[in-house]
């Protein structure tokens, strides 16, 4: 089970890593409330057919198990809630940093989500531990590769937006052995979609044209790194410690890399591969059980 939903978190961070280059593609039509606002609710129609299917499918066999409405509602709104945050602080911050350090600070929730769970009782083995340091070493050789300069106002909303991917994980944690996963994540881009909308309103100049003039790269951000991998995510998060969990999707910066240089051509130096190197590895040790049964128990508790 934990194999199965590693490598649904991997499919998950590859499908992301790709759509860095949807994002910065949408970017050139419309405004990033715009942007969020189509693909998510875009994302959430994914998933309404897989959603009656799958409920035909349990009454056919008599399999419908006891749900708990409240919980899945406010699950939804508040994983809506927390990715409408974090999704448009990233978008912002791209625009006033360059990406290489708009990656290194994003992929520091792989720091922020084991310090945050401290808080909630989410403990983590000296092997985990060793697996975050092992993957910042490799996500600055992997990002910070040129001059890049001072810390500006797009670092610093970058930096929010890692926060509050961390609290997008911990709340998914939290949230995702309690209810169905594929509801809770259309609740949730349902959520993050109107709310990116109404600040769309408020806050820009959403036209049809411009959404139309930039369907290839929203349709892929709706339906792929929404509607499929935001729901991979939630799924392949049951069960699994956040930790471990945020050091898997955390990839998605190293694959992004890799995405540029096998689809856009572009070259990667040594320093920058030696970076993907360092990550994969601390991907794999992470995955390494912990010796006795007592171990294991605490690290995944």
């Amino acid at each position: 089970m934990r194999l199965k939903n590693s490598l649904l978190l991997l499919l998950t961070a590859t499908i992301w890593g790709v759509a860095f280059v949807a994002q910065s593609a949408g970017m050139d039509y419309v405004g990033p409330f715009t942007f969020n606002c189509a693909r998510c609710l875009i994302g959430a129609l994914v998933l309404v057919p897989l959603i009656v299917a799958m409920d035909r499918g349990k009454r056919r066999q008599k399999e419908v198990p006891a749900e708990n409405k409240k919980v899945l509602i406010l699950g939804g709104i508040c994983c809506g809630l927390a990715l409408f945050l974090a999704s448009n602080f990233q978008q912002f911050g791209i625009q006033y940093t360059t990406v290489g350090k708009a990656g290194f600070i994003t992929a520091c929730y792989i720091v922020i989500v084991p310090l945050l769970g401290l808080f909630f009782g989410k403990k983590c083995s000296p092997l985990i531990w060793g697996a975050v340091v092992m993957a910042v070493v490799g996500l600055y050789m992997l990002c910070m590769t040129g001059g890049s300069g001072g810390i500006n106002r797009g670092d610093l909303l970058m930096l929010v937006c890692a926060v509050l991917f961390s609290v997008h994980i911990l709340v998914i944690d939290y949230f995702s052995p309690m209810a169905d996963g594929v509801k809770l994540s259309c609740i949730q881009f349902l959520v993050a979609g109107v709310l990116s909308g109404l600040f769309g309103f408020l806050f820009e100049e959403p036209k049809l044209s411009q959404l139309l003039a930039a369907w290839v790269p929203v349709l892929y951000a709706g339906v792929m790194s929404c509607g499929v991998a935001y729901t991979l995510q939630i799924v392949g998060q049951k069960g699994m410690n956040p930790t471990v969990a945020s050091l898997i999707l955390s990839l998605e910066s190293s694959i992004a890399v890799l995405a540029g240089w096998f689809l856009l051509g572009q070259q990667l130096n040594a320093k920058e591969i030696t970076g993907c190197v360092i990550m994969f590895g601390a991907i794999v040790l992470a995955q390494v059980p912990v010796g006795s049964k007592r171990e294991n128990t605490v690290a995944e508790n």
